[in-house]
Parts: C-alpha cells; structure tokens; sequence
C-alpha cells in the first residue's frame, strides 16, 4: 500500500463533500507529474486530502477505491480515480504546522508545493496522523 496526497480547493470541493457524498471522481489533473503518480495509484491506497488555497491544511483520508482510468471522452493523455471517503482529521494538520516539523521536511508537499497529486512516505504518514489527532 502507498499513501498520497491529493489537493482539493474547498471552494469547490471540499473534503465535507466528498464525506457526504462517500465516493468521488477525481479529475481534472493537468500536470505530467501528478499524473504520473494517477498512474501508480492503486485500489486500497490511502489518500491524504489537502485544502489548497482556503485552509492551506490536511482535513482527512480517503481510499483509492477505482485505479487511474481516462480522464473524460477527449483526454488522451490525462488521467483520474475514484475516491472514497474514510474519516474527517480530528484536528487539521496545517501547512504551517507541516514545515515546522523535521520529520516531514521532505513532504513533497512542501518541496513541491504546485503538485496536486503527491507521493508521502509510510514515516511521513504516521507523523501526520499523529498531527492530526491533536
């Protein structure tokens, strides 16, 4: 199993609507990288979900419940998945709090700040949910 972070606006979806609605596309990505880690993604992998611009902060965790697929009839090269919702973060984990912290000075959220779909290590994983649980 890998783990991820995926970057959402929450303007215009936000993690509470993917909890209401248990299960989304996601789509969109237009970046060669982050499509390249579309690709790798498997069913079962944990996704992290961050709140770009409003928040700036990790808000809970999804599973990769449907492996990359086309992303629409025209995208010849872009990719999506399906993700489903597993629970709400007890305590958001800002970006703020991310950089302070020497266990993840090696995110690729924050070394790659643009990246919407990002790999996290298993290390870096543990320290978030313990972030997060306040």
């Amino acid at each position: 199993m890998k783990y991820w972070i995926l970057k959402s606006e929450p303007d215009v979806y936000s993690f509470s609507d993917l909890m209401r609605d248990k299960k989304a596309c996601w789509d969109g990505i237009r970046n060669y990288q982050a499509r390249n880690n579309l690709r790798a993604m498997k069913s079962g992998d944990i996704a992290l979900i961050y709140h770009s611009n409003i928040g700036k902060e990790l808000v809970g965790i999804g599973k990769i419940v449907r492996e990359a697929f086309k992303d629409g009839p025209a995208a010849e090269k872009w990719l999506a998945v399906d993700v489903a919702a597993v629970e709400a973060f007890k305590k958001p984990v800002t970006l703020d709090v991310m950089k302070k912290d020497p266990a993840l000075k090696n995110l690729a959220l924050i070394k790659q700040s643009r990246l919407s779909v990002s790999p996290v290590t298993a290390e870096e994983y543990k320290k978030i949910l313990e972030l997060a649980k306040g």
